[in-house]
This record gives C-alpha cells, sequence and structure tokens, in this order.
C-alpha cells in the first residue's frame, strides 16, 4: 500500500512533469496519424502501394537522418532538437490537413509533407531517450520510464479512439489538424524544460569523429548489437505487414476504418499494462524476459493472415501491445543505466537506425509483394520471422544476462584514440 504513490512522485519533478504532459499530448496525435493518414490514401486511390509508398516516404528520411538526429542532440541539447522537431512536424502535418480538407490533395503531396515529419522526427527519437536521466534522479529512472510509455500507450488508445471518431463524424484533414496542434502544446511545455547541459571532449570534436564515438559505445555492448538486429529484421516485414495489409484487410472485409482503429487502441491498451507492470516489476535479467515475449508479435499478423474476427485480431493486439510496453521499458532503463549520459543520444540513434534501416524497403515492398504471393501468405512470412528472430535473440549470452542496475553509473568505455590518417 505505502509503495504504490512512490512509484509517481517523479511528477513532483517540475521538468519531468513538463516533458511527460507535452509528450501525452503529442502521443495522442501520434496515435490518431498513421490511422488518418491510411484512410486518407484509401480513399483517394484505395491502393495498398500508394500506402506503403506514403509510409515509406515517411520512414525513409527518419531512417537515415536518425544519426545526424543523435550527434545533434548530444552536441546542442535534447531539449533542443525536441523543441525543433515537435515545431516542423506541427507545419508539415497542419499542411497536409489543410490538403485534405480543401479537396486539393494528391498522393505525392502527401509522401512529400509526411516525409519532412518523418526528417524531423529523427532528430527528436534519440533526445527522447536523452533528456530523462538529464532531469530525474537515477533512483528514479525506471519509474520516469515506466510513466512515459504508460503516456506513449495511452496515446495509441485514445489517438486511436479519436481517429475512428472524427473519421466516421468528419474526415482524415480534420483528425490530422488536431495531430498538428498536438505538436504544438509538445513545444509549448518542452519550451519550460531546464535540462542540463552535458559538456565533454565529445563535444567539441568534429561530426564524423562524433559519430565513430558513438558507434563504439554502440558496438561495445554485444546485448545491445543483438537486440537492434533482430529488430532490424523483424522491421523489415512486421510493421510494414501490420500498418499496411492491416488497414487493407480492415477496409476490405471488417468494417473499415471504426474496425482497424479498434484493432490499434487495443494494442495501445496492452501497451498501458505492460507499462504498469514494468512500475512494480524488477527482473534480474531484464532482456531475456522482454525478448522472450516479443514473440506475442506474431499473434495479430496471424490472426489477419486466416483472417479471424477483428475481437479477436484485437485481442492479438492486445498482448503484443503488453510485449510492446514491458520492453520498451526496460530497454530505455537499460540502456540509460549502461551508457554514459553524454553519449546517450548517439548511442541511441544508432539503436533507432539500426531498428528502421530496413523498414522504408519492406514498406515500399509490401503491396507488391502481397499482390504476387498473396496478403496471407506474407502475414504468415511476417510472423515466421518473428519467431526466428526471437529465438536467434535469445541464443546471445549477453542478453541473457544483462542485469539490471538500479544506482550503479554506466560504464564508458576505453577512451576512444586518436584518429590517423589511413583509418
Amino acid at each position: 500500500m505505502a509503495r504504490t504513490p512512490n512509484k509517481f512522485a517523479v511528477l513532483r519533478e517540475p521538468d519531468y512533469r513538463r516533458l511527460f504532459l507535452g509528450r501525452t499530448t503529442s502521443l495522442i496525435g501520434d496515435g490518431i496519424s498513421p490511422i488518418a493518414i491510411a484512410f486518407a490514401v484509401l480513399d483517394l486511390t484505395g491502393s495498398a502501394t500508394d500506402l506503403g509508398i506514403v509510409l515509406a516516404a515517411n520512414s525513409l528520411p527518419l531512417s537515415a537522418l536518425i544519426l545526424v538526429g543523435g550527434v545533434w542532440a548530444d552536441r546542442l541539447s535534447p531539449r533542443v532538437a525536441m523543441l525543433g522537431s515537435d515545431l516542423v512536424r506541427m507545419v508539415a502535418m497542419g499542411l497536409i490537413a489543410v490538403l485534405l480538407i480543401s479537396g486539393t490533395a494528391e498522393i505525392w503531396q502527401l509522401a512529400l509533407l509526411y516525409g519532412i515529419e518523418g526528417a524531423a522526427t529523427a532528430f527528436f527519437y534519440p533526445a527522447s531517450t536523452a533528456i530523462v536521466p538529464q532531469i530525474v534522479p537515477g533512483h528514479r529512472l525506471q519509474d520516469a520510464n515506466a510513466l512515459l510509455n504508460l503516456s506513449r500507450h495511452s496515446g495509441k488508445v485514445a489517438g486511436p479512439a479519436l481517429a475512428g471518431i472524427m473519421l466516421a463524424l468528419g474526415s482524415p484533414g480534420t483528425a490530422l489538424a488536431v495531430d498538428a496542434a498536438t505538436f504544438g502544446v509538445s513545444a509549448a511545455c518542452l519550451a519550460g524544460v531546464r535540462a542540463p547541459r552535458l559538456r565533454s571532449a565529445v563535444a567539441e570534436s568534429s561530426f564524423l569523429s562524433e559519430l565513430r564515438h558513438g558507434w563504439r559505445e554502440f558496438s561495445g555492448r554485444s546485448w545491445m548489437i543483438a537486440v537492434v538486429l533482430s529488430a532490424a529484421l523483424s522491421n523489415v516485414i512486421f510493421w510494414p505487414a501490420f500498418m499496411v495489409l492491416g488497414p487493407t484487410i480492415a477496409d476490405e472485409s471488417l468494417g473499415g476504418s471504426s474496425s482497424w482503429a479498434l484493432i490499434a487502441a487495443l494494442w495501445g491498451v496492452g501497451g498501458l499494462l505492460g507499462g504498469g507492470l514494468a512500475l512494480v516489476v524488477r527482473p534480474r535479467h531484464p532482456l531475456l524476459l522482454t525478448e522472450g515475449l516479443i514473440v506475442l508479435f506474431a499473434l495479430p499478423v496471424a490472426f489477419l493472415a486466416v483472417p479471424t474476427p477483428t475481437l479477436v485480431i484485437a485481442l492479438g493486439a492486445l498482448l503484443a501491445g503488453a510485449a510492446s510496453g514491458l520492453a520498451e521499458v526496460f530497454w530505455e532503463t537499460l540502456a540509460a543505466q549502461h551508457v554514459p549520459q553524454e553519449s546517450l543520444s548517439r548511442v541511441m540513434a544508432y539503436d533507432w537506425f539500426g531498428s528502421l534501416a530496413l523498414e522504408p524497403l519492406g514498406l515500399a515492398l509490401i503491396g507488391p509483394l502481397a499482390a504476387g504471393v498473396g496478403t496471407s501468405t506474407t502475414l504468415w512470412i511476417a510472423a515466421a520471422v518473428i519467431l526466428l528472430c526471437q529465438i536467434a535473440v535469445l541464443s546471445v549470452p549477453g542478453v541473457r544476462r544483462l542485469e539490471y542496475r538500479p544506482d550503479g553509473p554506466p560504464t564508458p568505455l576505453p577512451p576512444l584514440r586518436p584518429v590517423e590518417i589511413g583509418d
């Protein structure tokens, strides 16, 4: 009874509270945008291939620029990187909303503006992990990450629910206008955050030297390499299958946008459950637990492959979302515990880059692949890839043995030797 309030004590930190409120608002918008974009494209052309192209246009610059975003977040500050990202994303999504509401939108315009949104997001993701240990005490780090994860998945519940309502009563353009407004709220909250500037010898190095330093911090940890490689292989087919073929199946045979909004919302509910569990669970070997649970990602795509009724698919999404919510909290906490703060943005940029690098290819090819071998076969392939990747990642000793470190400082790698001619 006495321990429960302590889990929320981190919200008494003023800077964390501002970050939490801003992130919560913008994450609701993030829950709206994928559904609104999907049905905007399907309304325009009805083509899964076109939807894949628009999503790839967002994912490609995100993957291409995320290493740059990580360096600049460490060089300037995570707060500045996040603030600039929010402002650019507000403008890009606002312009998409105007085009859709005015009835003048074309696929190339959606792809271009959604690509700009993806480029700005590349500067947000690494910084959003790195800012947390700067503004909360170390002993509250997992609680802070768990609450942000609850916020993230609350957005995945509230966002799809709002998207379903707005698509039923209005249009995709209206939903995306709301999404743009949430980025403005997030920027206003971030403007009030005061995070310390961390200085290091690396901060005064060249851009390439900083990238090289971040690579050494990342690649020197076998557990991080294994998990990111597994994510890269899974993401090349899992998320494209789920995000492109899922709405297409819902549009054709499950009742349309309301069915897909329910499935997406139940993923978010699962994430809430996983994030809530992370507030109370402290396993000695977190990755051993979470990487084993990631096999649950295979459930919703397998259920789509059959296909089963909407409620069954939504149940699969609920379980997968719970695994995702728990895994995200432990991953971000472990990274903050085992990587020096002054390098964390760059290290997390390599994490994001590795995880997402192949996703644009998958998004662009998933429609033609489904047309060639069949939608059901493509979904079964996605489920099989997830299972094989998790078996492989659990075979790595570093993944199974990495320990939770509640108070211990990150252990830096040996100093980087000077770069010589011929390196």
